[in-house]
C-alpha cells in the first residue's frame, strides 16, 4: 500500500476533507498511512461508528463495534 495522508476530526475522529483542514486547522488532525515501514508497524483500535481510539479491552468486549489498523 502507497503510503498516503488522511485527515480527521480531533473531536469524533471521523474522516474529513482538505478543505475543512484548510478552513480550521486546529480541529482536525492528518496521519499518514500505508507504506512500507520498518520496525514502526503496529496496531491501532477504533470504534467503527465514531472512528475514535479505543482500548483493546473494548475491542474485545465490542468486537462487532470496533475496527484494526495496520498503521
Amino acid at each position: 500500500m502507497a503510503e498516503h495522508d488522511v485527515n480527521r476530526s480531533a473531536s469524533t475522529g471521523k474522516f474529513v476533507e482538505e478543505s475543512k483542514v484548510e478552513q480550521d486547522p486546529g480541529t482536525t488532525t492528518t496521519e499518514q498511512v500505508g507504506g512500507d515501514h520498518t520496525g514502526g508497524d503496529h496496531e491501532v483500535n477504533r470504534s467503527a461508528g465514531s472512528g475514535k481510539f479505543v482500548k483493546e479491552s473494548t475491542v474485545e468486549r465490542h468486537p462487532d463495534k470496533t475496527e484494526t489498523q495496520q498503521v
